[in-house]
Parts: C-alpha cells; structure tokens; sequence
C-alpha cells in the first residue's frame, strides 16, 4: 500500500511505475482538467485497506495504468488514498484532497452512498469525473459504476444456502456495514430469495464493522446466542480473512455459503468448512475501472452508466483453476498446494 503523507510523493512514484517520466517541454493537456500536464491522475478510494479485497482493486488500477500507458502512449498515475478503516467521512475527506490536488479522475467504493453523494458532486463540478465500484451512490453525478447486481448476489448466496441446508433451518445472514447500499441490497435479496423456501427462517441481518476481528466476533456471538442456527449467507466474506473459523466447532457444524474469494478464504473450501463462495473478480474493479475512466476521459467514448460483473462459482472441483487466476493477479499469499491442483 502506498501512503498518503506526500500526495506529491506517491504521485511521482506512481507516475514512474505506470508511464516513465513527463515529457520535457510538452504542454498537451490529458484528461477533465489537466493540472498534472500530460499525466493523467486517478485517485481510488476503496472502502478500507484492512479488508483486502481493496488492496487487490488498487493492484487492477495499477495493471490497467501501465497496461494503457504503453498501448496509449499516455502517462497515468494512480493513486490510492484508501482509508485504512471504513468510515464514510474520512473517504469524503480523501474525495477533497484528490479534487485538490488535481487528480483528472476518481474511482470509488461509496461506503454510505446518502454522506458521499454530495461530496461526488462536488468533485464533478470542480472538473473531476467520478467512477463508482463495488458500492454505487446512484443518486450521485457519477458517470458509471461497475459491479455486481447486489440484490441477485444475495439472492444467490442464499439459494446456494438452502441447498446445503436441504431446505429447512434456521439460517443468519452475516451482512457487513449496515450503511453500504451494496449491502442493504445484498441483505434484501436473500432475504427475498429465502422466502421462497418455506423450510428455511431467516435471522438478521446481523450487521458490524467489515474488519475479520469484527465480523468473526458477531458470528460468535449469534451462534451462541442461537445454538439451534443451522447455517450462514454471508453477503461478504469478512470472517473467512482470519483462520479462527477453520477450527471452531460451531463453525464447522454448520453450513455455510460466502461472497469473495480470496486466498485466505480457500481453506474453508479446501476443508469443506464452506463449500462453495461466490466470487466478485475483485482485481476486476480497478483494473476494468481504470480502463473505463481512459476511455472517458482520454478517449472521449461514451461508456455504459452500468457495467456489470459476472460471479465466479468456487468449490473443490475448481479451487485449483482459481487459485491459478488469482496468482495470475498478483496476489503473492495463494498457497502453493493450491496451485498444484
């Protein structure tokens, strides 16, 4: 992760990594407002850095720069200015510094889309055209959001649920931040897709801070608090990022379907602790993200307002395919035996 002590710093590391240095004496203005003179700068604003699907999505951004920088003959800086934990105030902060600091474009995951929708707007008077990924502020002047249909993931998750269960149980639904709408949506539609199986009754949504320390100590506390709960949707996979659960006996009675997947997340289905997760190509945000503002903003191309990403369905059978795609990615922590698969 890079800091943001020294905007000017990360800009120029960036800068070098994703285009080489400015060219001398050139005045060509790149992008909304040109401050950088022929770098375009985008800022992306993930969620939180703890949670490290985030982290993944700057490491797409950063692909997607030098992929386009060569192929447009461009220079692209990307910057990340993630908070380290969620809170929707400090992203409206980091909003304001990439405005002020020139940045052409940002890439954001809206934490609370009601607090951020103001500060997007903001942005986009002052010039900056403002993308939104994994979590939209639709009521904002954004020029396009890219990701999963959040009602039809929870959907999913929770189909995937009942089949486990055999339709019939008491079921939780693990749902993260009670103020993302990527969640609320996600919340809804499994609750809406449990409807739909008389068998099964639903408890929650239980909401907390997406950190695993935070996600794990609330399933805890509901399994203890409901001993006869059978199973688990989770709209994120919060807890699957520690190894706490792989060993918990509460844990492993029970059955249990999860969004992401990431290498800490593989054992669970290596184990057969959860059987199957529902992966967001995460690496997908920025790096479709970042190709998406190019063509924006320097290609002048009109661009859908919703792109759409397609889940990936990951079990046993095809642990080792996927394992492969995320080193593919950059992701150095997925384990060797996984990849031998």
């Amino acid at each position: 992760m890079y800091t943001t002590r020294s905007a000017a710093l990360v800009f120029t590391l960036l800068l070098i990594a994703c285009g080489g240095e400015r060219r001398g004496g050139e005045k060509a203005s790149v992008g909304g407002r040109g401050v950088h003179g022929d770098t375009l700068t985008i800022a992306i604003i993930g969620k939180s850095s703890s949670n490290p699907v985030f982290p993944a999505a700057e490491n797409g951004a950063e692909a997607a720069a030098r992929d386009l920088a060569q192929k447009h003959n461009i220079h692209i800086a990307v910057h990340s200015l993630t908070p380290a934990q969620e809170n929707a105030e400090t992203q409206a902060e980091r909003l304001r510094e990439a405005v002020n600091y020139g940045a052409d474009a940002i890439l954001i995951s809206a934490s609370d889309a009601t607090k951020l929708t103001a500060p997007i707007n903001a942005a986009v008077d002052q010039g900056v055209e403002v993308m939104t990924f994994d979590s939209d502020a639709p009521a904002s002047r954004r020029f396009a959001y890219y990701g999963v249909d959040d009602y039809d993931l929870g959907g999913q998750v929770m189909a995937e649920l009942a089949t486990l269960m055999g339709n019939k149980g008491k079921a939780g639904i693990l749902a993260g931040n009670e103020n993302a709408p990527n969640l609320q949506a996600r919340a809804r539609g499994a609750s809406a897709e449990a409807a739909k199986h008389p068998g099964i009754q639903i408890l929650g949504p239980f909401h907390h801070g997406e950190t695993p320390q935070d996600a794990t100590a609330e399933l805890q506390r509901e399994n203890k608090a409901h001993p006869d709960l059978k199973g688990w949707a989770m709209v994120g996979g919060w807890p699957l990022f520690g190894t706490s659960l792989l060993n918990d006996a509460n844990a492993t009675r029970l059955k249990i379907v999860a969004v992401d997947a990431l290498p800490a997340e593989l054992a669970y289905v290596e184990k057969g602790v959860v059987p199957v997760l529902l992966a967001q190509p995460v690496y997908q945000w920025g790096y479709v993200g970042v190709n998406t503002i190019i063509d924006k903003v320097q290609l002048k191309k009109d661009v859908p307002v919703i792109i759409p990403m397609d889940l990936v369905r990951v079990t046993k059978e095809n642990l080792g395919e996927w394992a492969r795609q995320l080193k593919s990615w950059g992701f150095t922590d997925v384990p060797d035996a996984y990849l031998k698969m």
